[in-house]
């Protein structure tokens, strides 16, 4: 198996995990403040997930895409980001 795609795959694991972590811990909890200070740290991970996820990918590709494509990539991960960051 490709080292690269293991790493993101379990990064992803690993983000679901958390999910439902949180998710139980807020049914545990039941209450509303509570819950939305777990998903308030939940809004916190995805964003970084999505970075790393992709960072990893983009490394297993570096050979084989041209410095204008990884560059269209960044601007489309940062607008991704902007757009889920921004308030």
């Amino acid at each position: 198996m490709d080292k690269f795609v293991v790493s993101m795959a379990s990064l992803r694991v690993f983000s679901g995990s958390l999910e439902i972590i949180a998710a139980i811990i807020m049914l545990r909890m039941n209450q509303v403040d509570k819950a939305l200070a777990v998903n308030s740290a939940l809004a916190f991970t995805g964003p970084l997930i999505l970075i790393a996820t992709t960072t990893i990918g983009l490394v297993g590709m570096a050979d084989k895409l041209s410095w204008g494509k990884i560059g269209w990539i960044m601007c489309g991960i940062t607008c991704l980001l902007y757009g889920i960051l921004k308030k």
